[in-house]
């Protein structure tokens, strides 16, 4: 029986041993392939590719911003920061000095979208983003306002954002039931709502047989619909969605 016991208590300690190695060999593994981000800033792109390929790992200039401290040309920025465990072929992200600023930021108020784009272009600059607000009295791709200001100093990086006007959007309105109402007070509300009177015509009635007029006498003329006719069907009807200025059709009797 002792030597039953003494037999899985050494089994024991084997599979022990042997999960603590595999363990141990793994993270020799998995550790073997980390290298340490070296430090880039200072140095010129084409050194800090060198250095990042050396350590294999990639090099990737992501973003150029002014700077009165590092000289134009040079690294200003990395991520992850120097010293960081990372795995080989990992990409190191970084951004280079254009040197202080020396570009004057332009007024671009007041112009088009396409002509404040040309004259920040002209000057070497580029444009960030541009976002469009509803404007009930720009004409639109006017712009509005610009990040930075005209003249601005200290500015990071060499862009221009730009908020341009964008025509707004037609008031709708949900048509309401004119139906049974006299035509001079629909009217008065139509044009009130932004709305606009278009054909009134009478209903037709059921035929009655024609009485031939006496000859040489001429047909009477279609008399026109009165103000205080009523309304029997419209057009957009009831409940339709319309734009403002749509025009809105009758028949009255």
């Amino acid at each position: 029986m002792k030597s039953f016991f003494r037999l899985v208590l050494l089994a024991l300690v084997l599979l022990v041993v042997a999960l603590v190695s595999a363990l141990t060999a793994m993270r020799f593994v998995i550790h073997g392939r980390e290298v340490a981000v070296p430090n880039l800033v200072d140095k010129t792109p084409a050194e800090a590719r060198r250095i990042a390929e050396e350590s294999g790992l990639e090099l990737e200039v992501e973003r150029e911003y002014y700077s009165p401290d590092v000289p134009e040309g040079k690294i200003l920025s990395q991520l992850p920061p120097a010293g960081t465990l990372v795995r080989r072929g990992w990409g190191i992200r970084v951004a280079a000095s254009l040197g202080p600023q020396r570009v004057h930021i332009p007024d671009v108020l007041g112009e088009s979208e396409r002509a404040a784009e040309m004259n920040i272009r002209r000057r070497g600059l580029d444009v960030s983003a541009v976002a469009e607000v509803p404007s009930p009295t720009a004409p639109a791709g006017q712009v509005l306002a610009q990040s930075p200001p005209a003249n601005a100093n200290g500015v990071s990086a060499p862009m221009i954002s730009l908020l341009v006007a964008d025509p707004a959007p037609p008031q709708a309105f949900v048509m309401p039931n004119f139906i049974g109402q006299p035509l001079d007070t629909v009217k008065l509300i139509v044009q009130g709502s932004g709305l606009r009177v278009g054909t009134v015509s009478e209903a037709r009635t059921v035929a009655s047989p024609e009485v031939p007029a006496p000859s040489g006498t001429a047909p009477l003329p279609a008399s026109a619909p009165s103000s205080a006719s009523l309304i029997v069907s419209q057009n957009p009807g009831p409940g339709e969605k319309v734009l403002a200025g749509a025009a809105v059709n009758f028949e009255v009797r």
